[in-house]
């Protein structure tokens, strides 16, 4: 008697559905609630770093009359430079790679074109700062053209892990103190996104160091340089919801 009914209310619960299922022009409305009580906040980690990476750049110029001439003298100057430096290059500790390298018509008053001028460049980049001062110093025929410090792949990987780690705990922290304020219990996490940046502050011998020639001293002594650090900066940010 039991399993009567029991296919009989399976029938029963099968023909409604069908029959719901096959009335023409039959459309239904989901409704959809609004998330309550979603709390939007975000969260800092800072850390601070010794700036461990050097990148400096040696540049040289040369004018003329015929612009093959110009871009000549340009590629002897730097093929004659890249020769002495590499001497001393290492893998990561000083890396050696040719940067810009250009050559445009000078113009008189005129307007017609009574000359060319370029200029090329090479970049010294690597954790080993007296190797590439040194290597600088003995190419007296080109100028440091600029001085720039920063942080290394392992350096920044390791920094931005503690800064994140130091931002993820700040969020979670954060968010159960708002919920709680409100008088909730706890929170679920519903989205979230990191966003990370760095920066750093360059030593005031820099500015001094642009405008001398790297081969200026007799002696050839290396440019002294002096590196700054750098804050490593991880942002979290995103939504809880309150229970």
């Amino acid at each position: 008697m039991k399993l009567r009914h029991v296919l009989a209310a399976a029938s029963f619960f099968a023909m409604t559905l069908g029959s719901a299922q096959a009335q023409p022009g039959a459309t239904s409305t989901l409704t959809m609630t609004p998330p309550q009580n979603v709390l939007q906040l975000s969260a800092t980690g800072l850390v601070e770093v010794q700036q461990d990476l050097l990148t400096l750049s040696l540049s040289t110029t040369r004018e003329g009359a015929d612009a093959n001439t110009v871009q000549n003298e340009l590629r002897k100057a730097v093929d004659a430079a890249m020769n002495e430096v590499k001497k001393t290059a290492q893998r990561e500790q000083m890396d050696v790679r040719s940067g810009d390298f250009n050559v445009h018509p000078r113009y008189a008053r005129d307007g017609k074109i009574n000359g060319w001028q370029g200029r090329a460049e090479i970049v010294l980049e690597g954790r080993d700062f007296p190797r590439i001062t040194q290597a600088a110093a003995r190419v007296p025929s080109m100028t440091i053209g600029n001085i720039e410090f920063g942080l290394s792949r392992e350096a920044r990987g390791k920094v931005e892990g503690e800064a994140q780690a130091m931002a993820i705990e700040r969020f979670k922290a954060r968010a159960g103190e708002i919920a709680k304020a409100f008088g909730f219990a706890g929170y679920t996490l519903r989205e979230v996104s990191v966003s990370g940046e760095d920066s750093g502050y360059q030593p005031r011998m820099m500015a001094m160091a642009k405008e001398m020639r790297a081969g200026a001293a007799a002696d050839a002594a290396p440019v002294p340089i002096e590196p700054g650090k750098s804050v490593v900066r991880i942002t979290v940010s995103g939504s809880v919801q309150a229970h």
